[in-house]
């Protein structure tokens, strides 16, 4: 069950960028707020069909837990506001390495101290391996990404072959 877990959260993962990448490009079109009101209106449609089709009933509802709980649905329009500026400005690839590198800081910062309600999990030199190796890939990801500048030569040449 913990495999079959884990490919569905690299699953979760892969969707996510495919959204963030063509969120990148609608919000370049019509604007970060229209693109990211629709990823927002979808997502209620979608969601409220799923609870009312598949949901199981629960002895406690939305009304009845503790109201910081709630808190947590505001976390997903800076996410999604974030990536439609950043894919315009970054690259998916850029944008998406920097997003799971703050992820994984902040949940190894919650699983150490058990923020949130959450069980405690030691931190451990291999998690801050983990850490550190990601940040090299972010550095790596984003200095391949990077366009060169154009020589004075090619500029010369380009402009000759013009004329």
């Amino acid at each position: 069950m913990t495999i079959l877990m884990i490919i569905l959260a690299v699953v979760g993962g892969m969707t996510l960028s495919i959204q963030a990448a063509i969120n990148g490009q609608l919000g370049n079109k019509v604007g970060v707020f229209k693109s990211a009101f629709l990823t927002f209106s979808v997502g209620a449609l979608v969601t409220a069909l799923l609870i009312l089709y598949f949901e199981p009933k629960h002895a406690v509802s939305l009304l009845d837990v503790p109201k910081w709980q709630l808190l947590g649905a505001f976390c997903g329009v800076p996410y999604i506001v974030v990536m439609v500026l950043a894919i315009q400005k970054i690259g998916a690839a850029v944008a998406t390495v920097a997003v799971i590198f703050g992820q994984l800081t902040m949940s190894m910062l919650i699983d150490s101290f058990g923020w949130l309600g959450n069980d405690a999990i030691p931190f451990s030199v291999s998690r801050l391996g983990a850490i550190v190796c990601l940040g090299i890939a972010l550095a790596f990801i984003y200095s391949s990404s990077k366009k060169p500048a154009p020589t004075a030569r090619k500029d010369l040449a380009q402009a000759t072959a013009r004329d």
